[in-house]
């Protein structure tokens, strides 16, 4: 261990109680999505904007999105920057400022909006969700700029909106409107998933389709079937045969949990009311996670097949509509990125780390699809969007000093 990152250790180490202070200030600002009944991460952007700059983080840039359904208007991208003794690449540590909203209050055994700190856990709306990754990233930050430590890479953190709510006027509209931010050599780290022990480098995500099908056929008695045309039943058969694609995509792939693709039908909304009718119309969903050997093109081939098979059965229109439609490449697992943060986790935590796909959708996907390099990472318990969320303050001050000896080697 060389002298200067005995300091930076030490630094984190002695400073991690400040973070806890600002986790108590961001947690004191719901920033909430339109979506979720919010107005936007503005307030909150500001204040940390504030902290940064009185705490010696002075380079600051903004990309905000306009949105003409908040009240500033915008909704907030802010990037600092702690220039490096290299201009090789960056490293950076992306977040995002916006949170869930709270769920139900009962459920809660303090208010979700003031952080409470108890057996070295701080408890708050967001302060794990995505607030560690971004106190562990202004952490590491400063065990830089306070000492007066040049980090042998330039460090960025990225602040975002909207990546709750699908990241439009976030991580999408920045890789739309100002993709030259990223180099195709940067390590790109993103704190928004891991486990207990931080072990754990996601490098890939399943493509993820979210269909709606719409089923039309004609309403009648309950008692004269041969009157109308049962589009619950029609539509019961093509659930089990979305299911069944599970059969057809088959490949299994390691990386994951579960291993294999999934075609689950999810959400029924309500047909008729009365329990003696025959239904002409149905809608349902289904949530199809596809091992990424697989196109989503190929899946909609697939589909379409099965779609058709069961109109002519029943004699219904079926239409199908998708509600998200996501595909992404992988980030090699011999990418710098993946190999120098192993490294760093073999150095801090003394952890042989491993690496995985996930199933859900983060915005690392944007990132690797336009060949920008980018994993997901973190040492959390994954209490994301649950009632009594918890961030461990330990953790803060562990992936504080990966991060910053990841800058410094």
């Amino acid at each position: 261990m060389t002298e200067e990152f005995t300091q930076l250790k030490q630094f984190i180490e002695q400073h991690t109680a400040d973070m806890v202070q600002l986790e108590t200030l961001l947690t004191s600002y719901p920033a909430l999505a339109p979506e979720n009944g919010g107005d936007s991460e503005k307030k909150k952007c500001d204040a940390l904007e504030a902290w940064l700059i009185k705490n010696g983080i002075t380079r600051i840039e903004h990309f905000d999105a306009p949105d003409s359904r908040v009240s500033d208007g915008v909704r907030p991208n802010m990037v600092a920057t702690i220039p490096g003794s290299k201009d090789d690449y960056n490293i950076w540590v992306c977040v995002h400022l916006d949170v869930v909203p709270v769920g139900e209050l009962s459920l809660w055994n303090t208010d979700p909006w003031k952080v409470e700190e108890k057996d070295g856990k701080i408890y708050g709306r967001g302060v794990e969700d995505n607030q560690q990754g971004l106190v562990s990233g202004v952490l590491a930050a400063l065990s830089f700029v306070k000492q007066h430590i040049i980090p042998e890479h330039t460090i960025k953190l990225l602040f975002m909106a909207d990546e709750e709510v699908g990241s439009t006027y976030g991580m999408n509209y920045l890789l739309k409107e100002h993709r030259d931010l990223f180099n195709k050599n940067d390590r790109i780290l993103i704190p928004d998933g891991g486990d207990e022990k931080g072990e754990t480098i996601e490098v890939a995500e399943k493509n993820i389709a979210w269909f709606r099908f719409h089923t039309i056929g004609k309403q009648c008695h309950g008692s004269r079937p041969d009157l109308g045309k049962n589009a619950k039943l029609a539509a019961a058969e093509l659930a089990l045969k979305v299911h069944d694609m599970k059969n057809v995509f088959n490949k299994n792939d390691p990386l994951f949990d579960p291993p294999y693709s999934t075609f689950e039908p999810t959400m029924q909304l309500q047909n008729v009311a009365g329990i003696n009718m025959i239904p002409g119309d149905d809608v349902f969903c289904a949530d199809c996670r596809i091992n990424p050997c697989y196109s989503l093109d190929q899946v909609r081939q697939e589909l379409s097949l099965r779609v058709k098979e069961v109109e002519e059965k029943y004699g219904v229109k079926i239409e199908v509509s998708e509600a998200q439609a996501e595909q992404s490449l992988p980030t090699p697992v011999t990418a710098p990125v993946v190999t120098e943060l192993a490294a760093a986790i073999k150095a801090v935590h003394g952890i042989e780390a491993k690496t995985i796909g996930i199933g859900g959708g983060t915005v690392a996907a944007g990132l690797r699809n336009l060949g920008f390099n980018a994993v997901v990472w973190s040492t959390m318990d994954e209490l994301a969007h649950q009632p009594n969320e918890y961030a461990i303050i330990e953790n803060i001050a562990k992936d504080a000093l990966t991060i910053a000896y990841m800058a410094s080697n």
